[in-house]
């Protein structure tokens, strides 16, 4: 994993001032979107997200022009947007168009009609666009090591990440609206791909590596291959396809009507229309690029300009670090506890990549309190697993779904299907974590003195608490249970010194 500062929460004073409200509206090639945000920079939550499917690059094959009533839609749509924002008092917005405003001839009449809107729309090239997309999945995903494929209407961007960075980057016009001419021409969209793909000489050392899926008619593709795996995880982001898996699934669009689509959870349908196009380009880029792997980012273009904008001192943090932090923050009782609590359980765990999953589950160990008392575990669970996180997999939101869960309560319980994405030993780390994390709330009651002055440490085959003398009254009933619970996970003989 790239170096990302994870473990450490830095000084009041170095820590960046939350932000104001922003805004992006995003003028795209098949649909314009206003997405509004606030909360830490590092990792900002999404406050409102509307899209309108515009079109924009629908005709331009045939004319070269943006289709009138195409236009008109996206003047209704930017206005709507332009008054949203001063409405909700968002004091930034950044307004981008990408291919198809950047290609048609008439592109400059959507940008002079957006000034008088009082929208100052920056053209993006392909190449800041390719890089915004990327900077996106490195934000969410910081140790990604591929290729970034973003699949808009109009365009494909195509960039080299790796440790952290941007490398190589090139777009090329196989948008889905673009290729949809292909249709019925044995080979073309084939033939197609490799002309284009061949002006970016770079991609001949990439082959085999990772591809990152962003864009929306990519994660609506994600979503079917979920639903004919039976993925029992329904969150996109970071879900993992098996390249081999791709004929299938272009034949399964190919072969269903719009009525079957539907029925795919998730699947919306403005999608639906463009799925073929998506689903034939990916089964080819595969081939082309020889992909180990398909990872599916939930972000792109957008998240990626934000990110771009930050110092470097915040990129770096933890995205799902900084992500609980802001969370307990909002919803726990007790600040500082969880990183204490982290601190004071470490010496039972080994310092390995899981270490900040574990830290993860400290922070967030007391935000469910608010919950009804006889679904807090259930709560905890959901918080974890099915959280708006980035920067953690699938099995890493089953080991802190589980983790909460036994913190709360539930003791080992039982995962159904979500078992299938971890082992065993993960489920049995994940339940000493949590309910080491129930002892230490139990015993400091939440402030921090108690677990400053104690030590909770393996000496041979003993768990041992270790307590000072004005302390020993804080080993009531409830917290020799929790302890005893807690050796017995361990396989361990609880002892207090």
């Amino acid at each position: 994993m790239t170096d990302i500062a994870v473990l450490e929460r830095p000084r009041a004073e170095t820590m960046p001032a939350r932000e104001a409200r922003q805004a992006i509206i995003d003028i795209g090639s098949n649909s314009i979107r206003l997405v509004v945000y606030g909360g830490p920079p590092r990792i900002p939550a999404t406050l409102f997200n509307e899209k309108v499917m515009a079109g924009l690059g629908r005709s331009l094959d045939a004319t070269g022009a943006i289709a009138p009533a195409s236009l008109d839609m996206a003047v209704r749509a930017l206005a709507r947007f332009r008054r949203l924002t001063d409405t909700m008092g968002v004091e930034h917005v950044r307004t981008v168009a990408t291919a198809a405003v950047r290609d048609a001839s008439n592109g400059n009449e959507l940008l002079a009609q957006a000034a008088d809107l009082g929208l100052d729309v920056e053209l993006l090239s392909g190449e800041q666009e390719a890089e915004a997309a990327a900077l996106g999945v490195l934000s969410a995903i910081p140790d990604a090591n591929g290729i970034v494929g973003d699949l808009g209407g109009g365009s494909l961007e195509l960039t080299r990440v790796a440790n952290g960075q941007v490398l190589d980057r090139a777009s090329f016009p196989l948008g889905v609206l673009r290729i949809a001419a292909t249709k019925g021409a044995r080979g073309a969209l084939e033939k197609m791909v490799a002309q284009q793909l061949a002006r970016a000489p770079w991609l001949k050392q990439a082959k085999g590596l990772p591809l990152y899926l962003v864009g929306g008619s990519w994660r609506a593709l994600a979503r079917v291959d979920m639903a004919l795996a039976a993925y029992p995880l329904p969150i996109v982001h970071q879900y993992v396809m098996a390249p081999s898996s791709v004929p299938r699934l272009a034949r399964t669009v190919l072969e269903s009507d719009r009525e079957q689509l539907r029925l795919v959870p998730s699947l919306t349908g403005s999608r639906i229309a463009t799925l073929g196009e998506a689903a034939s380009l990916l089964a080819v880029l595969v081939r082309e690029l020889q992909s180990r792997s398909l990872i599916v980012s939930a972000y792109g273009l957008r998240e990626g300009l934000l990110f771009g904008a930050l110092p470097q001192k915040v990129r770096v943090e933890d995205p799902l670090i900084a992500a609980c932090r802001e969370e307990a923050d909002v919803q726990g009782r007790f600040p500082e506890h969880g990183e204490l609590l982290d601190r004071w359980i470490a010496p039972l765990f080994p310092r390995n990549s899981d270490a900040r999953l574990r830290l993860a589950a400290c922070l967030l160990g007391d935000t469910g309190w608010r919950a009804n008392p006889e679904f807090r575990a259930e709560r905890a669970f959901e918080t974890g697993a099915h959280g708006n996180w980035v920067g953690i997999d699938a099995r890493g939101r089953v080991l802190l779904g589980q983790a909460l869960f036994s913190a709360f309560g539930g003791g080992a319980g039982s995962l159904g299907a979500l078992s299938t994405l971890v082992s065993e030993s993960d489920v049995r780390r994940a339940v000493r974590w949590g309910l080491a994390i129930r002892l230490g709330q139990r015993l400091s009651g939440g402030a921090a003195e108690p677990l400053k002055r104690s030590e909770l440490r393996i000496e041979g085959n003993a768990l041992t608490l270790r307590l000072p003398d004005e302390d020993r009254n804080l080993y009531g009933d409830a917290v020799e249970k929790r302890f005893r619970q807690l050796a017995s996970a361990m396989d361990l003989e609880p002892r207090v010194g």
